[in-house]
């Protein structure tokens, strides 16, 4: 699946000349962390509500409140946002920037049309795509085993539970305990779960967990 069909779009964006109390309550009413910096149509920054936050007058320990309010008011985006944008293409893959995200540390990447604007992905937006492939709202019996990495094992899992009756809601493999077995968790439904582990036990290393998952 590629960024473009999951980024939010149209992306709320600012000026670098706005005070960062007005770019605080625009994160605010509009539920959102972070917002892209633009000028002259061109994306020049990104400032986060973290940035914000930590923002500061420096030398400002000794003021009252109100002269710290005021110099606190003078702030402008353009002096506290990240100009070295991080950034993908509509067309990267969404695994592409799940990796940027995690390898920078960073919960958002504006997405690019060459060198155009069109949107931003969040972490949350990677969420709710997690949730989707995990049939994580829908009832089934899920399980998570050790299989062998050779070829085939999947097959033959996955004949198992379809000449069953059974339907697969979800399928994922993740790294496992050695470079020779994998980690695999699916999800089904039309079967009860002693059935799924009659089916799985011989084709399986192990079985980690089996439950009823009612999608709650």
């Amino acid at each position: 699946m590629l960024v473009g069909k999951r980024m939010s779009h149209p992306v709320i964006t600012i000026s670098p000349e706005t005070p960062i109390i007005e770019a605080l309550n625009l994160m605010k009413r509009e539920h959102i962390r972070r917002l892209p910096v633009i000028m002259d149509g061109k994306l020049v920054g990104i400032v986060s509500d973290k940035e914000i936050m930590n923002a500061s007058p420096s030398g400002a320990t000794s003021l009252s409140v109100w002269e710290l309010n005021y110099l606190v008011s003078k702030i402008l985006v353009k002096d506290i946002m990240t100009k070295e944008v991080i950034t993908v293409q509509e067309t990267d893959s969404l695994e592409k920037a799940a990796r940027l995200m995690a390898d920078n540390k960073i919960g958002g990447l504006p997405v690019m049309r060459n060198d155009q604007l069109v949107g931003i992905i969040t972490e949350t937006d990677l969420f709710k795509l997690f949730i989707e492939l995990m049939g994580a709202r829908e009832k089934g019996v899920r399980v998570t085993a050790l299989i062998s990495n050779e070829s085939g094992t999947w097959a033959k899992i996955a004949q198992a539970i379809a000449d069953a009756g059974g339907n697969f809601i979800a399928f994922g493999q993740f790294a496992g305990e050695t470079p020779n077995n994998r980690m695999l968790t699916f999800k089904v439904s039309g079967l009860d779960i002693e059935k799924v582990k009659s089916l799985i036990a011989p084709l399986v290393e192990e079985i980690e967990d089996i439950r009823l998952s009612l999608g709650d």
